[in-house]
């Protein structure tokens, strides 16, 4: 009687732990299935790094998405962008592409043919007052900030098109990024004053809209993107003309050959001034932010902390 005892315990036992490893299984399959919808919710690409920035603070916290930046960090400005398989291989399951547009990305064609069935998002569209060259628009417009606030709030647009779940954490993410640029933008405006008005030559093209901004008298000089393109003679003109209007200024990117500016230089007594284009940076959400104030200072004769 006693063993039959045992034997009923035993009995009983084995089944309380089958009910109880039956529950934690279908937890743990429950759990799972709900990760891999988590992950594979929406699938956010950006074309380069300044539309990252911006898409990194717009999404800060949002449910459901996965942020990918498809060319390098380190690449740059994305004219004569040539496709890696790399960069294919990462739009080809998108669900969103985010670009900066005005022909900027001259490949858009064909990230579109890998894959139609993603939202285009064109962070510069209804912009004005964009500035061109021999019919060709230049597509720098971040480092004005107020077509910056225009491309974040189109981004902004388009992702709660895309992603109605997150619509609320879209909105109020772009409304507090963009509320940190106009704070900024305050904090600097009696200073930046003494800005308008000055002369300055821009060997890159990228700095033309953050003189429009300030009102600076910029002359840009066309280098198709590498300032080693110009000649001796493109540069004894520059050197004439600064003499002959007074201009002081010099304004290269940091990344830049520095090698005719510091010809002009030597020529005309003009001071370099080397400014953050925003085309590369840490992926950080404040890097936008830490740039247009070091370039604000720069100008300004500012000092800056490394």
């Amino acid at each position: 009687m006693k063993k039959e005892k045992i034997i009923k315990i035993v009995i009983i036992a084995l089944v309380i732990l089958l009910v109880i490893g039956f529950i934690i299984w279908r937890n743990i399959e429950r759990n799972r299935s709900k990760a891999e919808e988590y992950t594979a919710s929406i699938k956010i690409v950006t074309s380069f790094y300044p539309m990252y920035i911006i898409a990194e603070n717009i999404t800060d916290g949002a449910s459901n998405i996965e942020l990918v930046n498809m060319a390098d960090v380190n690449v740059g400005c994305l004219h004569d962008y040539t496709l890696t398989t790399e960069d294919m291989k990462k739009v080809e399951d998108a669900d969103v592409f985010i670009t900066n547009g005005l022909g900027m990305e001259n490949f858009l064609e064909k990230v579109i043919n890998a894959n139609a069935n993603m939202k285009i998002i064109d962070s510069s569209k209804n912009i004005e007052n964009t500035i061109s060259h021999k019919e060709e628009t230049n597509a720098h417009i971040w480092t004005n900030t107020e077509k910056y606030i225009q491309q974040i709030q189109n981004i902004k647009d388009g992702l709660q098109e895309a992603d109605s779940a997150n619509r609320e954490v879209y909105e109020a993410n772009a409304n507090q990024y963009i509320q940190e640029i106009e704070n900024l933008k305050e904090e600097y405006a009696e200073k930046l004053q003494a800005l308008e008005g000055r002369k300055a030559i821009n060997l890159n093209e990228a700095f033309e809209y953050l003189g429009q901004e300030l009102g600076m008298e910029m002359t840009t000089i066309e280098t198709d993107h590498e300032e080693s393109t110009l000649s001796a003679e493109m540069l004894r003109t520059i050197i004439d003309n600064m003499k002959e209007q007074d201009i002081e200024m010099i304004i290269v990117a940091k990344e830049d050959n520095k090698t005719n500016a510091e010809t002009i230089a030597n020529e005309t007594g003009a001071k370099i001034y080397e400014l953050n284009s925003g085309l590369t940076g840490e992926l950080e959400k404040e890097a936008y932010l830490t740039a247009m104030e070091e370039n604000w200072k720069i100008l300004l004769g500012e000092e800056v902390e490394n």
